[in-house]
């Protein structure tokens, strides 16, 4: 008996997942093999294919594996997302028309996920349209209290199902998932002009960032994109729009850092999103302020394109001496940077087909010309492979200054010493060759200069 008693005290305290059968309809499907996905934000992992014999219906068991949300995909790019949650599952649906027939036979928390799912756009559609009425109606009119009424009456039942009805088993994924995702509910009393205030004040609140297993859903994704629509403005100019998202991040990413797994998952995710809209000070900002404040070990995958970002960041610090450039002019003359006497140097990684450059050099150049004491020197370094082109920009633009090409471009000594990874690159140093700054705008380097 004791050694029964000692047996149960011990498998108590570990968290087991037992293999569930999962059972899939799906009308109108003529594939009979299926890709079983696991999903964390916008990464995905395929677990195994699913073969069977009667197209359209699948049946297998998950053993050992996470709780979290799954896909099925189907050829056509179709595909159905659901919960897996320690539990039997059984779906039917139509490929026709998938999330609008979806019948959960079996699994309770897969009905609370597709409920959840349909209830937060009812939700968010109706009481977006209800606060603009508020917002614009006579407060003194009938029509404005019959308004405000339907909208406390649509937050009150939204609630009660995230709260109530899907907390039947508080410690499922699907309950915490819920708690997590659910939409920010706003007092009908706040003034609209308020309420952006209130919303990047309070929007994060409800969200478990110690929870590591929801990595394992859409959840911090979704929640941080949702969280920087707070702080877009397209009217902002870009340096104003990129301070307003670095606002953003260091509420996302500081509420974070209660747990390392969730705090690099949602790096991972703002730096791959950034990165695909082009907002580089942005990926800076994080690269310096978190990636390597934290020494965090980032997804090889993402590394490999950010790896030159995040070395530059790290060893190129004010007061560091800059490796020596030894490359050929214009004329083939071989020409050193430690030869170029000057107070201060700018040096700009730059080539011909590259937009921004075309529009920064020549801003430069006249700031170059205009110096009455030749207070510095610029050595411009093309990292063009074809001479032709680079030849040809230098002599459009009359840049009358220390032109030099790497013909072996980002792969070149050059590029490679400077961890150059985007065009244009600027480093500013002074006369014994230390860096002073890494200016990234014009106006920045008129400052400085």
């Amino acid at each position: 008996m004791k050694k029964f008693l000692f047996l149960v005290l011990i498998f108590s305290g570990l968290n087991y997942s037992f293999g569930q059968t999962l059972k899939f309809s799906v009308d109108n499907l003529d594939d009979s093999s299926v890709v079983l996905i696991s999903l964390s934000g916008e990464k995905f992992s395929v677990i195994r294919s699913i073969d069977t014999k009667s197209k359209g219906k699948f049946e297998f068991d998950l053993d050992n594996n996470h709780p979290g949300i799954y896909r099925l995909g189907f050829s056509n790019n179709k595909s159905i997302d659901f919960i897996y949650d320690d539990e039997e599952v059984e779906i039917e649906t139509d490929a026709l028309n998938i999330l609008g027939s979806i019948k959960v036979i079996q699994s309770e928390s897969n009905k609370i996920y597709y409920n959840f799912i349909k209830l937060n756009k009812d939700y968010k559609t109706k009481s977006e349209l209800l606060q603009l009425i508020l917002a614009r109606y006579p407060s003194d009119d009938d029509f404005y209290q019959t308004t405000k009424e339907e909208l406390i009456q649509i937050q009150e039942e939204y609630l009660y199902f995230v709260n109530s009805t899907a907390q039947a088993n508080p410690n499922s994924f699907i309950a915490r998932y819920v708690r997590s995702s659910q939409l920010p509910v706003i007092d009908p009393e706040t003034e609209l002009v308020k309420q952006l205030v209130y919303l990047k004040s309070h929007a994060l609140d409800n969200i478990n960032f110690y929870d590591a297993e929801l990595i394992y859903s859409d959840v911090f994704t979704n929640k941080s994109i949702e969280y920087l629509s707070y702080y877009r403005n397209p009217q902002l100019p870009l340096e104003q729009l990129e301070k307003e998202f670095e606002s953003a991040i260091d509420s996302i990413l500081n509420k974070a850092k209660v747990n390392e797994v969730v705090y690099k998952h949602i790096v991972e995710y703002l730096l791959d999103g950034f990165k695909k809209f082009d907002f580089d000070n942005v990926i800076n900002y994080i690269v310096e302020n978190y990636v390597i404040k934290d020494e965090l070990c980032l997804d090889s995958q993402l590394t490999s394109t950010l790896e030159r970002r995040i070395e530059q960041s790290k060893y190129f610090k004010p007061g560091i001496t800059v490796p020596d450039i030894n490359l050929s002019d214009e004329a083939g003359k071989l020409i050193s940077l430690k030869d170029i006497r000057a107070d201060r140097t700018l040096i700009i990684f730059y080539a011909s087909w590259c937009p921004h450059c075309k529009d920064l050099l020549p801003k430069i150049y006249e700031l170059y010309k205009k110096q009455t004491h030749k207070n510095f020197e610029v050595l411009a370094v093309s990292i063009d492979t074809m001479q032709t082109e680079w030849k040809r920009f230098v002599e459009t633009n009359n840049l009358a200054w220390i032109n030099v090409n790497d013909p072996i471009g980002w792969d070149g000594k050059s590029s490679g010493d400077y961890k150059i990874f985007a065009t244009p690159t600027m480093f500013l140093v002074d006369k014994e060759f230390k860096l002073i700054s890494k200016p990234t705008e014009f106006e920045e380097l008129t400052k400085l200069l």
